[in-house]
């Protein structure tokens, strides 16, 4: 009895998917083509360095990012992300993508910020093989400062 139910059911499924086929059988899918892989042999490598995290950016000369990893990213998290160990580990993370999907070569490196990454992360840099130019310190010099203090009345 239990297989004739399973046959009585079967028999509907078996026409509607006929038809749903036939209906979707002219409509081609567009066909995608594979994008081609863009050498960049030169680059610049930002190095932003904050007390709490440190960003590693890979753009090209133009400045459109190729590779970007963090700190954070690399699986660290809280008070770790901001040592010089996690900047070494983001910026090995960036420079490998960076190395493989467009064969970067030879880059500028520029620091910003004044956290534990910056001398790390440089380093780590010229480990990898990757030829430097130049190495640039791009943190930002206040002029004038913030406004002072209202000034205390007795």
């Amino acid at each position: 009895m239990a297989d004739k139910v399973v046959e009585e059911v079967k028999t509907p499924e078996t026409d509607a998917p006929a038809a749903v086929e036939t209906a979707e059988a002219p409509a081609t899918a567009p066909v995608k083509r594979k994008k081609a892989k863009r050498s960049v042999p030169s680059g610049t490598i930002h190095v932003l360095a904050t007390f709490n995290n440190t960003i590693v950016t890979i753009t090209d000369d133009k400045g459109n990012a190729l590779s970007a990893a963090s700190a954070g990213s690399s699986g660290f998290r809280g008070s770790k992300k901001g040592t010089a160990y996690a900047a070494q580990v983001a910026a090995e993370k960036a420079i490998s993508a960076a190395k493989q999907g467009y064969g970067l070569s030879k880059a500028e490196v520029l620091v910003k910020g004044v956290g534990l990454g910056r001398d790390a992360a440089v380093r780590t840099l010229v480990n990898q093989k990757i030829a430097i130019e130049s190495i640039k310190d791009v943190t930002g010099i206040p002029h004038g400062g913030v406004r002072p203090r209202k000034a205390k009345r007795n």
